[in-house]
This record gives structure tokens, C-alpha cells and sequence, in this order.
């Protein structure tokens, strides 16, 4: 699984016009599948993501968590986070999960992050064309990859 974490002011995704979901303090979490992701996979990142400390504590270093904050979140599936561009300059998408092996994920990672934050995740719709739109904080922006671990 990658993930792109943009702390966040505000953030929305809305589908054909209608306002999906929208958040305040948070993060805006964007987030591909590929085929060998698993549920493994999906908990080692929640506890991640749940205990990143990137929030100003009072002195103002990034010393809080989305826990400490009470921040909201919003995820966003986002399959060209696999895009394959070594050939060419059109991007391939052959590393993504398939929608059958993908979406039971993501509905798992959305899930969990709404159990441990102890607050409904925000979410787009899985395979939609969405418009989102966000205010980055700081910016602070942070990318993971459960195969970069260590």
C-alpha cells in the first residue's frame, strides 16, 4: 500500500457535483492497492498514520498525533500511486490491486482508522471520478510504502 498524508486545514471530495465527504483539521490520507497488499498491510499503517506525531504541540514543534488533536481524516482511494512510467510517457497502471482484491481494503483501512481515531473517517467512492480539494497545512506531506518499513 502507498500512501500520500497532506496535513490538512480543510479538505473535500465531491462526485458529479455532490459533496462526498468534507473534513477540517486533519489529514487527507490518498491511498493505492496493489495485488499483494494485505490486511497486515492495512494494520501496520493505521497504527502508523493514528501515531504520527506532525501536529504543533504548545511550544510548536510536531510533537502531537491525529489522536492528540482530535483531527478529522479523509481517504481517498488513489490507484495512480502505482503508475509504472519507466517506459514511455504514458503511465501504466499494471501494479494496481484489481477492484475485487482493492476495495475490501480499503473499506478495512477506512474501518480501522475510524475505530482507532474514535471518529468516522471520511471517505470518496472507490473507482469514482472525484475532485478534491484541500488546504495543505505547513505544508506537511508525507508519503508511505508498507514494502519501505524499515
Amino acid at each position: 500500500m502507498r500512501t500520500v498524508i497532506q496535513r490538512v486545514s480543510k479538505a473535500s471530495v465531491t462526485i458529479k457535483g455532490t459533496l462526498k465527504s468534507e473534513i477540517k483539521k486533519g489529514f487527507l490520507i490518498l491511498i493505492g492497492i496493489c495485488n499483494d497488499d494485505t490486511i497486515e498491510d492495512v494494520e501496520w499503517l493505521v497504527k502508523k498514520i493514528a501515531n504520527l506525531r506532525v501536529f504543533d504541540d504548545d511550544e510548536g514543534v510536531m510533537n502531537r498525533s491525529i489522536i492528540d488533536v482530535q483531527g478529522d481524516i479523509l481517504v481517498v482511494s488513489q490507484f495512480t500511486l502505482f503508475a509504472s512510467y519507466k517506459k514511455g510517457n504514458r503511465p501504466s497502471w499494471f501494479k494496481a490491486g484489481s477492484h475485487e482484491h482493492s476495495i475490501p481494503l480499503y473499506e478495512a483501512f477506512c474501518r480501522q482508522l475510524t475505530e482507532t481515531i474514535g471518529k468516522p473517517v471520511g471517505t470518496g467512492e472507490f473507482g469514482a471520478d472525484m475532485k478534491v480539494e484541500l488546504i495543505n497545512d505547513g505544508p506537511v506531506t508525507i508519503c508511505m510504502d508498507t514494502k519501505n518499513k524499515e
